[in-house]
């Protein structure tokens, strides 16, 4: 058996045995090399509840070179690709050591979603609505662990049908959408265009009208 498969099989019984981390991984397809990993979101976040998974690659020179991971759960965080799924962190690229272990990372992933660095983004737009406007990026990813994560109230998220659904997923006010589809722009371009404008908070007083138009027309 190698070293890299020996430091793994070793990484997963240390896992299986920890009962208080509430940290697990498990195998893809049989592969020791391919995991998967999961970890309860924080308590006092927007991702409390919530139960966070996570894609691990193993590579060949494993451990002196870090695992790639990415969420595979949705997450609203500066820190993350909202699309892929992308983890913007330093210990997964410069900072990793070989001392750090699958599990040290995850329990890394959770501080992450307690501490975002927005200055520092995976998602410039997710990372604009959090220094903008606090209090609305909370609703936000509250919103999103709900309906991807399992979190508190899934039920009734789920039970919330397409418009509104679209509209608190992007972060935005439902009367704005409706203010402009009123003009006769198709509501996902108006998401579109409100959320790439971070029409959010204190921003829509910084935004005019004219302009929303003016970006309406050329999308």
């Amino acid at each position: 058996m190698d070293a890299r498969l020996r430091r793994v099989n070793k990484e997963i019984a240390d896992c299986k045995n920890d009962k208080t981390s509430n940290i697990s991984l498990e195998l893809i397809d049989n592969s020791p090399f391919h995991l998967k990993g999961s970890f309860p979101g924080p308590e006092d976040t927007p991702y409390q509840g919530g139960r966070f998974e996570v894609d691990i690659v193993i590579p060949d020179p494993y451990p002196f070179q870090p695992v790639k991971m990415k969420f595979i759960t949705k997450v609203y965080h500066p820190n993350v690709s909202s699309a892929s799924g992308a983890i913007c962190l330093d210990i997964l690229k410069d900072a990793w050591s070989p001392v750090l272990t699958l599990k040290s990372t995850l329990i890394s992933l959770q501080s992450l979603l307690c501490s975002p660095e927005p200055n520092d983004p995976q998602d410039a737009e997710v990372a604009k609505h959090y220094t903008t406007s606090k209090g609305s990026f909370d609703e936000t990813a509250r919103y999103w662990t709900q309906i991807y994560a399992g979190g508190p109230g899934k039920k009734e998220a789920k039970g919330l049908r397409g418009v509104k659904d679209e509209v608190a997923i992007a972060g935005l006010e439902k009367a704005h959408v409706d203010q402009f589809e009123g003009l006769g722009f198709p509501r996902n371009k108006v998401i579109d265009v409100l959320r790439r404008l971070n029409y959010r908070g204190a921003n829509v007083a910084q935004i005019s009208e004219d302009r929303i138009v003016e970006e309406l027309l050329k999308s």
